[in-house]
């Protein structure tokens, strides 16, 4: 019997999948379970159409997250910090900082865990960090650390 997976299947296979089962286990495991439904005419066109609404929204956040990056190049977030011994800031700046800096001066809402630093900073000027924006998309945002 053929089966649409409708989840994750440990020996069988992904979601939307479509698998050669025996009947017994389709009956007894796959359909009861809500693990799948049998691949008729009216579910193979059912999960072709949700294939084709989830390339859309994956197409759609794609196109959103390079528009958002263009948009973090043009800006800059600027971090006033005391100064400590050597010309270096008073602590560090952290991702949740900057995500809080964004927001407040820019009303760009950033996940903190979305921003890649390696490690805080920790000195005066320019710095560029990265930010994951998606899978394919990567933007660069600007923060000007300064004396307070």
């Amino acid at each position: 019997m053929k089966v649409i997976l409708l989840e994750d299947v440990k020996s069988l296979g992904k979601k939307g999948e479509i698998v050669n089962v025996s009947d017994g286990y389709a009956r007894n495991f796959v359909l009861p379970k809500k693990l799948g439904v049998e691949a008729n005419a009216q579910n193979q066109n059912t999960l072709k159409q949700q294939k084709k609404r989830e390339e859309k929204e994956a197409q759609e956040k794609l196109e959103q997250a390079k528009e958002l990056a263009a948009v973090l190049e043009q800006k800059q977030i600027i971090v006033a910090m005391k100064k400590g011994e050597g010309d270096r800031v008073f602590g560090s700046i952290s991702a949740k900082e900057i995500a809080e800096a964004a927001k407040t001066q820019h009303g760009l809402e950033l996940d903190k865990k979305k921003i890649q630093m390696e490690e805080p900073i920790r000195s005066f000027g320019t710095h560029e960090v990265p930010i994951r924006l998606h899978t394919q998309v990567t933007g660069r945002l600007y923060v000007v650390v300064k004396e307070k």
